[in-house]
């Protein structure tokens, strides 16, 4: 689960929007719905304008980026153990255990390190582990990968009631985290329940891997998309939603457009006559 401090969470509602709490304590537990205050013969609200679905998350709380950044190196090192543990052979044991150390190195002060300094550290964790797998099982690895991540992501990614637009914010968040651009589907505030879509129309991942090539990353794949695309249908598939994506590219950059949709229900056969 989520370790920022109580409070120090910027989360979007279905609709794109802050979403608010049912009281004001330190302990509120988060609707993910807009609560109005309806005085007299107010007038209705006005539509939500689209300024509102873009770049949501551009504020969050550097608490709270720092705390997403360790969920994620805990969500994805799990995984990996988790895989490791359901082969049959202890043979790479030995170096699993040097890497994890590697991927532990130098941690930043809990208290005083920054949503950049929590950045380098998964993103040079996440590198050292697809090296590690790909090494020895094959790209093909990536989506057993994926799934025992999504494993871990369904026990520790809280559940805040907005059925399949929850795993979409999530999405969101990452993408926030990187800095890239990228816009709710207006119909959110009604069908977000059901059905809930996301455009990333700048995928700044693909900024940080140049920027970290140059520094000295090695970097096993060629394409980010590689593992993020199985990591993410992973993860919305573990909520309990089908997910739907496509890659894009063109005048911003690197993008895709992802969608959440609840499972349709088995219609009920109308009984024959006894």
């Amino acid at each position: 689960m989520s370790d920022a401090p109580a409070g120090g969470i910027a989360r979007g509602g279905p609709d794109g929007v802050a979403a608010t709490t049912e009281d004001g304590g330190a302990g509120a537990r988060e609707t993910g719905r807009l609560v109005t205050a309806v005085l007299g013969d107010a007038p209705a609200p006005s539509p939500l304008s689209p300024e509102r679905l873009r770049n949501t998350y551009r504020s969050m709380p550097a608490a709270e980026r720092s705390a997403l950044w360790r969920q994620r190196l805990h969500e994805a090192e799990s995984g990996l153990t988790r895989l490791l543990a359901a082969r049959p052979t202890s043979t790479h044991l030995a170096d699993w255990f040097a890497l994890q150390s590697e991927i532990f190195a130098d941690l930043p002060d809990p208290t005083t390190g920054g949503s950049e300094d929590w950045q380098r550290v998964f993103f040079r964790g996440q590198a050292l582990m697809e090296r590690f797998l790909v090494a020895r099982f094959g790209e093909q690895a990536l989506a057993a990968w994926a799934q025992a991540i999504a494993e871990v992501h369904r026990g520790v990614e809280p559940d805040h009631g907005r059925g399949a637009a929850d795993p979409v914010h999530r999405i969101a968040r990452q993408a926030e985290l990187y800095g890239s651009d990228y816009e709710f589907d207006d119909g959110m505030d009604t069908e977000g329940a059901t059905r809930a879509a996301l455009t990333i129309t700048h995928c700044a991942i693909w900024d940080y891997r140049e920027k970290a090539r140059r520094s000295g990353v090695r970097l096993t794949l060629a394409s980010p998309c590689t593992y993020c695309t199985r990591a993410l249908s992973a993860n919305i598939r573990a909520k309990g939603f089908e997910p739907s994506h496509s890659l894009r590219t063109g005048p911003t950059g690197h993008g895709c457009r992802w969608e959440a949709t609840a499972p349709q229900q088995p219609s009920a056969e109308p009984s024959g006559e006894r």
